[in-house]
């Protein structure tokens, strides 16, 4: 390797897993955030003696000297949208190749936009969204493109079930909610409207056909810029974000309310409850959850490319995602640049085979009989 690795955010949840992940896979590295006695306390639960590097998110200098030495480095502080920028900066002013675990739309459309021209002078990649949200879906959504563009569009459906959720991800899920989600149509992002109010899906068995809702995914800002299409549209079950019987049917009516509530001192009184909640889901928790994932690429031509992907324990699958792409980079040969998708930072199926040790499964079927309805 090129040099050590980074972490950033370490002493949070997901940070932990990293650092677990890193030390398992026998990696050089560095644990980062604000707080230095949380971090001794990682690199005592790690059980090496790892440099602890801490620096506050807006000290511009604290965070150069801690990336200075860093062949990448994985970014696991959120709200990204809030806390994430400065990271990116930092990354791109030492020429340290950067991914991070966001699942937050806005941010990626922000890094996207602004740091591709930075990263290219600086010779680095920078790669938002390495975890579950989204490398499953947008690598499986490049391979069902392969030979049927250009695209009429892109469907990426999900379904979750059984996933806790840590304080960071319900954090970074009120910067969502309050609004500023985009759509992808004729070629172009703009803000996105309501989304379908009735809807529904034919998830591969036994799943079944599924109700579901529009969903703020990071496919909309990757694919259109790894895959020729005019539309992309993301799913997710109805039962993924309200589980509870009957509330399904309320949520597109109900999310225009909740979007304009968020943008209030509420928010604010949310966050500082979330503060007293568990951390995360326990390992048995995370072990039980499970998702699946269906992309469908409609060509102009008529002909329909179709993947789906499969795997459990979402915060693990993140850890793993993460380190081995933060390890592709800072290993010799690695010569990629810009800010990109992950599937224009990685080869899909060679990274996708990688996760099968870790659980997640994927099928192809590039000439299905028929696109799904939805």
């Amino acid at each position: 390797m090129a040099g050590p690795i980074a972490v950033y955010g370490a002493s949070g949840y997901t940070g932990r897993l990293v650092a677990h992940e890193l030390a398992r896979r026998g990696f050089e590295f560095v644990l980062s955030g604000r707080n230095a006695e949380r971090l001794r306390r990682v690199a005592h639960e790690v059980g090496r003696d790892v440099p602890v590097r801490a620096a506050e998110i807006d000290d511009r200098d604290g965070l150069r000297h801690a990336l200075g030495d860093c062949a990448a480095v994985i970014n696991c502080a959120g709200p990204f949208v809030r806390f994430g920028e400065p990271v990116v900066r930092a990354a791109v002013e030492t020429g340290t190749h950067y991914v991070d675990t966001t699942g937050e739309q806005p941010f990626m459309q922000l890094v996207a936009e602004r740091y591709d021209d930075p990263a290219r002078a600086a010779e680095i990649a920078v790669v938002c969204a390495m975890g579950f949200d989204y490398v499953p879906g947008d690598m499986i959504s490049a391979l069902a493109g392969r030979g049927h563009e250009p695209l009429d569009e892109l469907v990426v459906a999900y379904s979750v079930r059984g996933s806790g959720v840590t304080r960071g991800t319900l954090r970074s899920t009120l910067e969502v909610l309050k609004g500023g989600d985009l759509t992808y149509e004729e070629g172009t992002w703009r803000p996105a409207g309501r989304g379908p109010v009735r809807a529904s899906f034919p998830f591969p068995e036994p799943l079944g056909r599924q109700a579901v809702v529009k969903y703020p995914s990071g496919e909309i800002v990757t694919v259109p810029r790894h895959l020729r299409t005019r539309k992309v549209t993301s799913l997710i079950t109805a039962s993924t974000v309200a589980p509870l019987p009957g509330l399904a049917p309320l949520l597109p009516v109900t999310m225009p309310a909740i979007s304009l509530s968020l943008r209030t001192p509420l928010r604010a009184a949310l966050s500082v409850a979330i503060g007293h909640l568990p951390e995360g889901p326990s390992e048995e928790d995370r072990e039980r959850a499970e998702f699946t994932i269906v992309a469908v690429a409609c060509g102009e031509d008529g002909t329909t490319g179709r993947g789906v992907v499969r795997g459990t324990d979402l915060y693990g699958l993140t850890a793993v995602s993460a380190v081995h792409g933060a390890s592709l980079m800072a290993g010799e040969g690695y010569d990629r640049i810009g800010a990109l998708p992950p599937a224009a930072a990685y080869d899909p199926v060679r990274f996708l085979n990688y996760l099968g040790g870790h659980g997640v499964t994927y099928e192809l079927d590039l000439a299905p009989e028929r696109a799904p309805a939805v």
